[in-house]
């Protein structure tokens, strides 16, 4: 019988950032599917992903290595650079983001903070609640809604990215990056 080689792993994924991944994707999941139908639902999955980002945010610059902003932004050239490598099959492999996958996970949170932002703007301008119940935002109404439902069209687009370049990623470096997702471990 054939022995396996052994393969390192070291933790790359805290418990916070593996926690707020599956709950973001849960509450971005409700708000998205309950947006027609139940109302309170989706407000209040849309408050819980601006706390996540918000906390999310915050961890960027305190949290452990590989969650800190610090550890995967990289410059546009770098990203271009790296999205070239990509296209010609030599890609690097990184314990952490990818510069591609960093720049995503900027572009997903600032995307969320404007559907979060603007569904707050929203409730207080169709329904006169929330924190912006007593605002003049109801003059705007049309705009922010507009707002709203475009950066929700372009989140649609972003998860698909995201999971298209997950898939590729574990094909290509041959590792299930869902599981270190979950486990919080990568191999080194």
């Amino acid at each position: 019988m054939k022995q396996q080689p052994q393969t390192k792993e070291n933790n790359v994924w805290d418990p916070l950032i593996r926690l707020f991944h599956w709950v973001l994707v849960l509450a971005c999941s409700v708000a998205y599917f309950t947006q027609e139908k139940d109302y309170e639902l989706h407000l209040q999955s849309g408050y819980l992903v601006l706390g996540l980002v918000g906390l999310r945010v915050l961890w960027g610059f305190l949290g452990t290595t590989h969650a800190r902003f610090r550890d995967f932004v990289f410059s546009p050239g770098e990203v271009v650079r790296y999205l070239k490598s990509v296209a010609a099959g030599s890609a690097q492999r990184y314990i952490g983001h990818n510069p591609a996958g960093g720049m995503m996970v900027v572009a997903m949170l600032l995307n969320l903070l404007i559907i979060t932002l603007s569904g707050v703007a929203l409730d207080g301008a169709e329904n006169r609640a929330g924190p912006l119940a007593d605002s003049m935002l109801f003059l705007y109404t049309d705009m922010i809604k507009s707002l709203h439902e475009l950066a929700t069209d372009i989140w649609v687009v972003m998860v698909a990215l995201h999971l298209l370049g997950v898939v590729h990623t574990s094909i290509v470096h041959r590792e299930n990056l869902v599981r270190s997702m979950v486990t919080g471990r990568k191999r080194v």
